[in-house]
């Protein structure tokens, strides 16, 4: 699915039933709290921390699905082509590291 339907998906979505975007500051706030619950989800399942009881019910693709949905309110409110430019990030890391990784002896 191309960025642009998510982009719009969401704007549909704000429009019939969220009646209006938060603003910037807020969506940034929310956001922020977004991937912190993503990383708490790391931390404890996958890094080095202990996980509470209450933890192990946290779902870590429905916390993604909250950056996303956050991150495209904050694309559709700024005007900003999301597909444009991942595109265009895309192009720029892959000029960029077209072997730095595979030369990394870090990565071997």
């Amino acid at each position: 699915m191309e960025i642009k339907i998510l982009q719009n998906q969401v704007d549909e979505w704000i429009k019939t039933i969220g009646v209006r975007y938060f603003n910037e500051l807020t969506n940034m706030a929310m956001l922020t709290e977004e991937v912190g619950e993503v990383a708490r989800i790391i931390a404890r399942k996958y890094g080095e921390q202990s996980e509470k009881e209450s933890d192990k019910s946290k779902d870590l693709g429905e916390e993604l699905a909250d950056v996303l949905f956050v991150t495209l309110c904050l694309a559709n409110q700024t005007g900003v082509d999301l597909q444009a430019a991942f595109d265009k990030k895309m192009k720029v890391k892959t000029e960029r590291d077209f072997d730095r990784h595979q030369n990394n002896e870090k990565l071997k």
